[in-house]
């Protein structure tokens, strides 16, 4: 087995955005802790966490929303501090990355020599972190964690992950399921017979099997193929936008992933290189576990080219003239399960489609509804960039004050303005107690005519965010039938009454 050197950053995504280790500090992403600082650990703040409980067990936290892009590029100064000692960096992702460590071991005078050089080449750069040896990338990074890094000895890879719990394989289910089954540790994990853990956990359960063992999470990939697998995009004239390049990196992605599939294979190491009309040549290499979408693919351009610029965000100084993509490790590919009922390919097409439109419109151009949580129907639908990740699931609410079902069936992008009246003709109002003044019993929408309301239920309040002045809204919502037959569900807020949504 291979031995690996990694580099790991603790905390990254709270560096990125800007939180030292001292600072409490955490990084949110859909309304939950992404990642958290040294300090907002010790006050009691978890990832998964939502902000609101984070904020109560630790009153001074700053908090940040995540930004990956941000991440991606701050990580290239890591990335080229270490390419500085030895050439071949991969990337696993932002905030680890990982090198051969056999050749450098041998040129720097042994493995401690070599992950001393490499750590004091990061905190020279000026970010903290941890360097450790083992067999195969698992180990090696979990080597990198501890204490500041250690030197795991060839072929103690097994008895080294041994006591370690069940929750670093990174998959709650399955540490769950083996958890009511008695297995506590990955030793107890790796003692069970392979071919049965296959056969009750499936093929993500024997992957995470192999590293319990210490072995590598897939068999070892086959030779590179005879054919010539990479993919070049030129540039005439030279592009001079960044926009340009990521479109062209999605398109010519979607070109390798073809070419991969006519044979059989799937890329989990990828060399992306970008040449420029001066001579220079930008080269690194992207590690995935599973298969780099084109979206992927292009966000590590923008990353690549970002820390190259120096923060332009917009500009390639001197133009690049051409992009090249060359699979570095490959795997035979598993497929995808189809339907019971036997679907077609029409997923890969549609999305190889959404990707040739975006990138002709622009990232945001082709979008698809997500469902999320919130009180109005509103709040309650994404729309996510076709390529991006959902948001993390639906909150688990329970969202009082939220309208029950059914969901209405339009929602306008800008609420209609709208007046209610009594019997006698005057404005119903909705006191901070949400007593109702009068029942409603004329609608006008959008300065239109007033129909008879023939029914009408509510109020359901809603006062959210009250702890944040700047934000904080209180509002009430009716549903009401009109006597033309139309149903809408009406807002109050401030003393002014809206349309949020139209019922079918």
């Amino acid at each position: 087995m291979s031995r690996v050197l990694v580099v790991w950053c603790p905390d990254w995504p709270v560096t990125a955005a800007g939180v030292d280790a001292v600072t409490p500090g955490a990084v949110v992403a859909d309304g939950r802790v992404a990642a958290c600082s040294a300090a907002a650990r010790a006050e009691g703040v978890r990832r998964g966490q939502r902000v609101r409980d984070a904020q109560r067990r630790c009153p001074g936290l700053v908090v940040r929303e995540r930004d990956t892009d941000a991440e991606g590029r701050l990580f290239e100064t890591v990335a080229n501090a270490v390419a500085e000692l030895t050439p071949k960096v991969e990337v696993v992702r932002p905030g680890m990355c990982a090198v051969p460590a056999r050749g450098p071991a041998r040129f720097y005078g042994g493995e401690e020599a070599l992950r001393l050089l490499v750590q004091d080449a990061v905190v020279e750069a000026g970010f903290d972190c941890g360097a450790g040896v083992a067999d195969g990338l698992f180990a090696a990074e979990l080597a990198a964690r501890r204490g500041g890094g250690v030197i795991v000895e060839p072929g103690g890879a097994a008895a080294f992950l041994a006591p370690y719990p069940l929750a670093v394989l990174d998959r709650p289910e399955l540490a769950d399921l083996l958890g009511r089954l008695g297995v506590r540790t990955l030793g107890d994990f790796a003692a069970l017979p392979s071919g049965h853990v296959a056969g009750r956990f499936g093929a993500d359960g024997a992957l995470a099997h192999r590293l319990a063992r210490g072995e590598e999470p897939r068999p070892v990939a086959p030779s590179a193929a005879s054919a010539d697998l990479s993919v070049r995009n030129g540039f005439d004239p030279p592009a001079g936008r960044a926009e340009q390049v990521v479109f062209a990196a999605k398109r010519l992605a979607g070109e390798l992933h073809e070419g991969l599939a006519a044979g059989g294979l799937a890329c989990v190491r990828l060399v992306v290189e970008v040449g420029f009309a001066d001579g220079h040549v930008l080269r690194r290499l992207w590690r995935h576990d599973g298969r780099l979408s084109a979206l992927a693919v292009a966000e590590r351009v923008r990353w690549q080219l970002s820390a190259w610029r120096g923060g332009d965000e917009e500009a390639v100084w001197g133009g690049v003239t051409w992009l090249e993509f060359t699979p570095d490790q490959l795997v035979p590919d598993t497929g995808a399960q189809e339907s019971l009922w036997g679907s077609s390919g029409v997923t890969e097409r549609i999305a190889r489609a959404a990707d040739r439109i975006q990138a002709l419109l622009g990232h945001r151009g082709v979008t698809r509804p997500v469902l999320t949580g919130g009180r109005g129907p509103g709040e309650r639908v994404a729309r996510v960039p076709v390529g991006d990740l959902p948001p993390g699931g639906a909150p688990d609410g329970p969202w009082p004050g939220r309208v029950p079902a059914p969901a209405p069936a339009a929602v306008p992008p800008e609420s209609w303005p709208a007046e209610v009246l009594d019997a006698a003709g005057a404005p119903v109002t909705v006191s901070a107690r949400c007593a109702v003044s009068a029942p409603p019993a004329r609608l006008a929408v959008r300065g239109g005519p007033a129909e008879a309301v023939t029914a009408w239920t509510g109020p359901w309040p809603a006062d959210e965010r009250w702890w944040d002045p700047e934000h904080a809204r209180r509002r009430a919502r009716f549903q009401v039938v009109t006597g033309d037959g139309r149903a809408y569900l009406l807002a109050v807020e401030g003393g002014r009454w809206h349309v949020e949504a139209v019922y079918d």
